[in-house]
């Protein structure tokens, strides 16, 4: 291997320096091989500064000047003319061979993290491939003086993805149960946290934001960090009590953050540790192989650029084929027996998201690659049914999660009063609301059915079939959610009956997995996503598009999952007053008014297992039409996605519930919560209409 390694190293810098390279070499082709040997170049040079303890010696700057470096090219500055751009890569290189080789380099730029885990096999692949590729069009010109066939360099890199494919997910897997194996543990165990320059030895790319973000937690006192993590970690094992599920059977939580952080992480995994769970803490993949996608999962640092991760989101559509997710199905299936034993062990995620950034509006480029309608198809049956497999060794009825969110600086001037206020909202009193809400819960089980009206611009109009009671003393339909594992506070929750459930449900703008919406309407027939549109592109093809691949998820329709009411008037009245509703994540924007969720249910998998609120009482509406399929036709149950839009107050004119007597029963009006015993939620909402 060392010798391999070597030889790719040799042959790659003479690439970078021109060398040797053939004169029929066509300029373009020519220039993209050198610019991304000089990139690969520059990694290897940074593999050697990492090994020799350069991030140990270095100067804050040095390590600011090198991580830069890395990620300058796809930076937006710099990304109209680079070779991770597929525009300009066909631009320059051909359709066929523009997509292929944008890919290509997309590949090579995970070899950065790989360099810090110093993951020398993973890099060799890599460099072999890259030189793979090159060898075939130097051997193609000096032998048939012309380019190599498309195809042919395209099954060059098939046969690449399909046989790492298995070691691939091998490693994903010890990276969810493998504690003792733990990179960013590690970092965290053997680095002060006093300066930042520990930010920079997890392989992210690190900006002011990461930096200011470690700055103000540095500056808050231990009290409050106490805080914001024994919110995290209780609302950890509430899941667990609330869920009837045994937390004692479970040894490994996976933690997942955006870096800046650690201090909040490290008394977080002290807290773990006293419920006798061992963090595992893995990096959202950086290569198609391990799983990359447009939601990173896992830790992660800045985003270099939005843009480029939206144009490759879809890179295994060059791939994709029957065979290679037999393969993958197969190579996921023997990595779980391997790992089925600690598998058991897993008690789900414990996820810290952050929200501030400046809405993007990214361009879908014709030039970047889409998958086929087949393709479409493929990577349901492979969701599908990977989700499955998963299942199975990682029983959703026996974990659960937990998520709370804070606000990065990029949330703009007032960024500490902000988070001040998210704080304050994390830890709101959950039993007063407890109590407001079994009010609300009361009302909505005397329903055979609930309305949802918009009002403004708001077209919303909907009708929510609810399950029926059979033991009213003993069952109820909704789940009193309190501070557990979706923190903040505030909602009451159903999975609805699909037959009959039916209407329009319209925002005028909504930001959905970091995606902005405007003016999306989705008909509902039967609880069942039968049409749907937006207003963000001229070309209705194109806003049907947008909506399938980011809210379907390729899917031909999807159900309603979920009917919720948000009451944290709080949330929505303190993100009135610093203007960020663009910027809330769905964990708080749900909060903040009724919402909807297309997919599968909120018990997705832990249907059977008896969920009960505090007042005693059985929540049994956890089925619906489609998951109850589990039982005859399982892989048509779920759809393994489950996407919240919320209607925000303001546009919100009323929610009421209709009895089997045909009352009519009204929980909000216009914006206000009129139901008697409720009108507490309404203060936040009136003193903020009084300082207007």
């Amino acid at each position: 291997m060392e010798e391999r390694f070597l030889l790719a190293k040799t042959r790659i810098y003479e690439i970078a320096e021109g060398k040797d390279m053939s004169a029929d070499m066509p300029e373009a082709f020519a220039d993209y091989f050198r610019k991304v040997a000089e990139f690969l170049k520059l990694v290897l040079e940074h593999e050697n500064f990492v090994e020799e303890g350069g991030l140990q010696k270095a100067e804050l700057s040095e390590l600011q000047r090198r991580n830069h470096s890395l990620y300058e090219d796809i930076l937006p500055a710099h990304y109209e003319e680079s070779y991770g751009n597929p525009a300009y890569c066909v631009k320059r290189l051909g359709e066929e061979y523009g997509r292929l080789l944008s890919f290509l380099y997309a590949e090579m730029r995970s070899l950065i993290p790989f360099c810090h885990e110093r993951q020398e096999e993973e890099i060799l692949i890599r460099l072999e491939l890259f030189l793979q590729v090159y060898s075939a069009f130097e051997g193609s010109l000096l032998e048939e003086e012309k380019l190599p066939s498309y195809e042919s360099v395209r099954e060059d890199i098939y046969y690449f993805v399909s046989d790492y494919t298995r070691d691939s997910f091998r490693k994903k897997l010890e990276g969810m149960f493998l504690p003792e194996q733990d990179f960013a543990w590690k970092i965290l165990r053997e680095n002060s946290l006093d300066t930042p320059a520990y930010l920079y030895a997890f392989g992210e790319y690190i900006t002011e934001n990461e930096l200011r973000t470690w700055e103000h937690l540095k500056e808050l006192p231990q009290e409050t960090i106490d805080l914001m993590a024994d919110t995290y970690t209780e609302g950890y094992r509430i899941g667990f009590l609330m869920g009837n599920k045994d937390i004692g059977k479970k040894k490994i939580v996976n933690i997942r953050y955006t870096l800046g952080f650690e201090r909040m992480i490290l008394k977080a995994i002290r807290n773990f540790e006293a419920m006798g769970l061992e963090p595992v803490i893995y990096r959202a993949p950086a290569s198609l192989l391990m799983g990359k996608s447009l939601n990173r999962n896992g830790y992660f640092g800045a985003i270099p650029n939005k843009q480029y991760d939206f144009d490759h989101k879809d890179d295994i559509g060059l791939f994709l084929d029957k065979r290679l997710v037999q393969i993958r199905l197969e190579a996921w299936q023997e990595c779980f027996e391997e790992f089925k034993e600690q598998a058991g062990y897993f008690g789900g995620p414990a996820v810290v998201e952050v929200f501030g950034e400046a809405p993007e509006d990214l361009k879908e480029k014709e030039e970047a690659v889409h998958l086929s309608e087949s393709q479409q198809k493929l990577t349901v049956e492979y969701m599908t049914q990977a989700g499955e497999i998963q299942n199975r060794y990682i029983k959703g009825e026996e974990r659960s999660f937990t998520i709370i969110a804070f606000p990065t600086p990029e949330i703009g001037e007032n960024y500490p009063e902000i988070f001040d206020e998210v704080i304050r909202i994390n830890t709101l009193n959950y039993q007063k609301y407890q109590k407001i809400q079994q009010k609300i819960i009361d009302t909505l089980d005397l329903g055979k059915y609930v309305i949802v009206k918009g009002r403004g611009e708001n077209r919303t109009g909907m009708k929510i079939m609810l399950h029926h009671l059979t033991d009213t003393a003993h069952q109820t339909n909704f789940e009193n959610c309190v501070a557990d594992v979706n923190i903040p506070v505030g909602e009451v929750f159903t999975s609805p009956v699909l037959t009959g459930t039916e209407g329009i449900l319209h925002v005028t703008r909504v930001f959905l997995n970091g995606l902005e919406f405007r003016d999306l309407s989705l008909q509902f027939e039967d609880g069942k996503v039968k049409d749907y549109t937006c207003s963000n592109f001229e070309e209705e093809e194109k806003n049907r598009k947008y909506i399938r691949d980011n809210i379907l998820f390729h899917h031909d329709m999807l159900p309603i999952g979920e009917f919720a009411i948000g009451t944290n008037t709080t949330a929505y009245v303190v993100a009135r007053k610093y203007q960020i509703e663009d910027k809330l994540p769905i964990l708080i924007a749900e909060k903040t008014g009724p919402h909807f969720a297309v997919g599968d249910t909120c018990y997705s998998h832990a249907e059977d297992v008896a969920v009960y609120n505090p007042d005693g009482k059985e929540i049994i509406a956890r089925d619906n039409e489609c998951s109850l399929l589990r039982r005859t036709e399982p892989e048509k149950a779920y759809f393994n996605c489950h996407t919240d839009i919320t209607i925000p107050f303001d546009e919100l004119g009323e929610i009421s519930v209709v009895t089997e007597e045909e009352q009519v029963i009204t929980v909000i009006e216009d914006g206000m919560f009129v139901l008697p015993g409720c009108k507490e939620l309404n203060e936040p909402l009136l003193v903020s209409l009084k300082k207007q």
